[in-house]
């Protein structure tokens, strides 16, 4: 037994051995030793010059010092932490949602969070560094701060003195000198008094340097509860960010500040979130308790409140307190009434309105209460619609009596703004070398305009009114197309003469400016209140305009008007309005606008025949939609083509040696052929079956023209160029017409 004794207290005296040796072995725990020993024995400092304290090494083992003294870990931490991310997003888990959430989303249908609770999702680096901060006047000095003390004339300090235990500082060739208890704006001249009884004739100032660390306490339902070491200067406030604040279980209204068994404070944080009160915050001091209690009542505010959530009741607020807290009602909510859904006497559950009066608004909220706020209905009363293709579309105020003649009463108000600002081009704008408007361009929108700059020459691309919103959906390789037929003309006339082209172009582009109206039919919409279906009421426009009462309808608050362009519905052919351009040998070239069912050859006669040099054999007749045909039909050819290409390179990739060389130079020459192919742009050009010797108009066929067509008649010409077997060229000349 006795044995067994000894070899336990053997083994106990060998384990403190080895610890006490691993501890004078670890310069963590020595250094902490080391600095606890010059805290507790302050005049034990070894001795320095107080002539020359401004040695450098002096300086860095001061700012050692500062690295390494424990003060306000728990705050200090967070901020290191803080340059790669958030401490409380490290280490603190998601605080799960209370029941009364659940409660609340299961009502709604929707989570609301608990007001307040982001103040503390990410802990604010600003209140960490507490020891950095200018200290007030009314600071306190205690056992553990850090005084740098400098005097020069009569005598030369520049020392660090660290208040001790019994409140004295120590200073060389001056002895110790009671200092706690003192205010901080009290401290120079009370220091310049004590030293001023040995040496005269010397300037003094005394600044802070390293405040002590005091030790309290945060309890209750708080994030990170325990026990803190925390700046001096800290406040409830500070400290409470720094435990992660109330939890969600916790209350945030009667957080209290608890010194030597009383009450020194009860903070409310919504003062400080809602009203930016922080009066009743409290400097902390060594031993102070911070505890969070339980959350107390709940009321949930939803719907159209500026700050929607869960939020915490005093004793006897009312309706109008909760909703200063959330920020009050939004602009469009319905500010007559609000939905009160309230547990009675913790049984049943019933709604009711609770008007948004004075008195309303005085009625207490009881604990569970959801609150929600409706929106305004978007309906207008009294209103007329009026939309479509007109000058100004929007609501307008109805009256009795009011008919469509009243809202539309001339012509006038449908031509749309879109009309007069194309009307208003005149040619290139100089000042940004486009021709988009100054308000489009400042707006900075894409514009649907007909006319394109290319952004590689600066030259203008001209498309018809027709094909402007479909250039939006237009091939990249059919964009590179039109790009290049500007670079051609460019390289053949010039940069300044091809602008100056394009200028003269646009100058004397005769086309729609805008979507002709549709006369024939216009609808009104009208929701019947009966059986809340929806009437069309169609009329006449022109008829309208011009007064006829049949078709002038009466209106009736809430219609809604639609004036429809012949882009939008299709018309008969009889009724669209249609632009052809006649160019070369004609008495009168030019456009013209085209009657209902006009042929070409009835055109050419109604503007006065073809002149004496027109060469009707060599006439060539283009049409817009035949172009854009034969456009459609090109681009899917190469499509095709590039597939196929495509294919063959994928089956050859197995050959190698001389026949894979082979294959890779055809590819070559079909990739070539199809950049070629992607450059070309079909003219829409239609074969006219003339004879070659035809002399008078009857040759040309009683074709019914269509809008964009454009026909054009060279002169007849004079000599005929042919090229012989050797390269020769012949002129002959060519006295009269013969075929060749």
């Amino acid at each position: 037994m006795r044995r067994a004794i000894l070899i336990n207290i053997i083994s106990l005296v060998f384990i403190a051995i080895t610890i006490t040796v691993a501890q004078s072995y670890d310069p963590v725990v020595r250094q902490n030793q080391n600095q606890q020993t010059q805290r507790q024995n302050p005049n034990s400092n070894p001795p320095v010059d107080v002539q020359n304290r401004n040695n450098p090494g002096d300086q860095q083992q001061g700012q050692d010092k500062d690295r390494q003294n424990p003060l306000d870990q728990s705050l200090q931490e967070p901020q290191r932490e803080g340059e790669s991310g958030s401490r409380e997003n490290i280490l603190l888990p998601p605080d799960p949602d209370i029941e009364f959430q659940d409660f609340v989303a299961s009502s709604l249908g929707y989570r609301l969070p608990i007001f307040g609770q982001n103040l503390f999702r990410h802990v604010p680096t600003t209140f960490a560094p507490l020891d950095r901060v200018p200290v007030t006047p009314d600071y306190l000095i205690g056992p553990g701060d850090e005084l740098l003390v400098r005097a020069w004339g009569a005598i030369d300090i520049n020392y660090r003195a660290v208040v001790d235990r019994t409140g004295s500082i120590y200073l060389p060739k001056v002895g110790a000198i009671i200092v706690a208890g003192l205010r901080y704006d009290q401290l120079n001249d009370f220091l310049k008094t004590a030293i001023g009884r040995i040496f005269k004739n010397f300037e003094l100032n005394v600044t802070m340097g390293q405040l002590r660390s005091i030790q309290v306490f945060v309890v209750g339902q708080v994030r990170r509860p325990g026990s803190y070491t925390v700046s001096s200067l800290s406040t409830l406030v500070n400290t409470l960010f720094a435990s992660g604040g109330p939890s969600k279980r916790g209350s945030m209204r009667h957080i209290q500040l608890k010194r030597a068994g009383k009450d020194v404070t009860t903070f409310d944080l919504y003062d400080l979130m809602v009203r930016g009160d922080k009066s009743k915050d409290a400097q902390l001091l060594p031993g102070d308790v911070i505890y969070v209690p339980p959350v107390g009542q709940l009321a949930a505010l939803a719907g159209s409140v500026n700050v929607p959530g869960i939020y915490e009741l005093k004793d006897h607020d009312t309706m109008g307190d909760v909703i200063a807290n959330a920020g009050g009602i939004t602009t469009t909510a319905a500010g007559q009434h609000a939905i009160l859904e309230r547990i009675n006497e913790r049984n049943v559950r019933n709604a009711e309105e609770i008007p948004l009066t004075p008195e309303g608004l005085k009625s207490e909220l009881h604990d569970g209460d959801v609150v929600r706020f409706l929106h305004i209905s978007p309906k207008f009363e009294n209103t007329i619609t009026l939309r479509g293709n007109v000058a100004l579309p929007g609501r307008y105020p109805w009256h009795d009596g009011m008919r469509v003649k009243d809202l539309i009463p001339s012509r006038d108000s449908l031509i749309t703004a879109e009309y007069w600002k194309r009307q208003n081009r005149l040619s290139l704008d100089v000042d940004s070398e486009s021709f988009q408007l100054r308000e489009e361009r400042e707006k900075g929108t894409i514009s649907t305009s007909p006319y394109k700059l290319d952004s590689k020459e600066g030259i203008e691309t001209v498309q018809t009114q027709a094909s402007a919103q479909q250039s939006l959906d237009r091939k990249p390789q059919e964009l590179q197309t039109g790009a290049s037929r500007d670079e051609n003309l460019t390289q053949q006339v010039g940069r300044t003469e091809a602008q100056k082209i394009k200028g003269e172009e646009l100058k004397n582009e005769v086309k729609h400016l805008t979507a002709e109206i549709n006369w024939e039919y216009a609808v009104i919409q009208r929701l019947n209140q009966e059986d809340l279906t929806t009437q069309l009421i169609p009329f006449n426009l022109g008829k309208s305009i011009a007064g006829d009462e049949r078709q002038n309808i009466t209106l009736k608050p809430g219609d809604v008007i639609t004036i429809f362009s012949q882009n939008d519905m299709q018309v008969p052919i009889g009724q669209q309005n249609k632009f052809v351009r006649l160019e070369g040998e004609f008495r009168a070239a030019g456009v013209y606008q085209v009657e209902p069912g006009e042929s070409l050859r009835h055109l050419i006669v109604r503007v006065g025949g073809l002149t004496p040099q027109a060469y009707i054999f060599g006439s060539e007749f283009t049409r817009e939609s035949t172009r854009e045909s034969q456009q459609q039909r090109l681009d899917q050819y190469i499509s095709d083509l590039e597939k196929e290409v495509e294919r063959n390179a994928g089956a050859q990739k197995s050959l190698s040696g001389e026949e894979a060389l082979v294959e890779r130079q055809a590819q070559e020459g079909q990739r070539r052929l199809l950049d070629k192919l992607h450059q070309l742009k079909t003219t829409g050009r239609i074969v006219l079956e003339i004879n070659p010797t035809a002399n008078d108009i009857e040759a040309f066929p009683d074709l019914v023209l269509e809008d964009g067509d454009r026909l054009f008649v060279p002169f007849r010409f004079a000599a005929v160029y042919v090229l012989g077997n050797k390269n020769e060229m012949i002129v002959a000349r060519i006295v009269a017409p013969r075929v060749v």
